[in-house]
This record gives structure tokens, sequence and C-alpha cells, in this order.
């Protein structure tokens, strides 16, 4: 299984930015789809996580501001980044929970630097 992020760069304090990831090769049955991050010096963070069924969990600092969404079909996974803040600057990684013959996987992209300019 290969994710591919994109759609990081840098952005002014106040803008907004749209990241994707998409999921290819034996990816199973995907459940979870998400997004981490982690900036310079701090622990990764859950930032959102998209069900199947269309549920979702945001992480606190980022509630009001960022919106996961999800195309099953293309198996790809969208974070919309609005109202961004320095604080948002950081590495984001995309993270796909997938089943297979009963056993659990977790897969992570490569990471997409955002970067939030005062």
């Amino acid at each position: 299984v290969q994710l591919l992020a994109s759609g990081g760069g840098l952005v002014q304090v106040g803008g907004s930015l749209r990241v994707s990831c998409a999921a290819s090769g034996s990816v199973g049955n995907i459940r979870d789809m998400g997004w981490h991050r982690q900036a310079p010096g701090k622990e990764r963070e859950l930032v959102a996580v998209i069900r199947t069924d269309g549920t979702t969990n945001i992480g606190d600092s980022v509630k009001g501001r960022f919106t996961i969404s999800r195309d099953s079909a293309e198996n790809t996974v969208y974070l919309q980044m609005n109202s961004l803040k320095p604080e948002d600057t950081a590495v984001y990684y995309c993270k796909v929970v997938t089943t297979r013959s009963f056993q659990r996987y977790e897969y992570w992209g490569q990471g997409t630097l955002v970067t939030v300019s005062s």
C-alpha cells in the first residue's frame, strides 16, 4: 500500500490550504483515514480522522477550523485547513487503517510540510 500526500506549502496567517492523500496498491478494506501532524520538537498529534460511516474526530486545537473528508471511491482523504495559525506549522502525515483477512494494518504517508507565515 502506498500513500501519496500532496498540497502542503507556505501560507500566510489566516489563509487556507487543502492537503490530500491517496491510497493505492492492495488496500483491502479501508476503515479509518486521517491526518496527524508533528511540529519541530513536539510529539506527533492527531489532527482529524474520518471513518467509513463518515463520522469524524477532530483535534481540539483545530476544531472549527479544519475539516476532514474522504472520497471512498478514490481511496482519498482530504484535510481542508482554514484560519491557519503559526502553530499549525508542521509536517502533516496521513494515516490509513485497513483490514485484510481479519487482520488490521496501519499505513503512514511520507508527510507534507505546511508552513504558516506571520
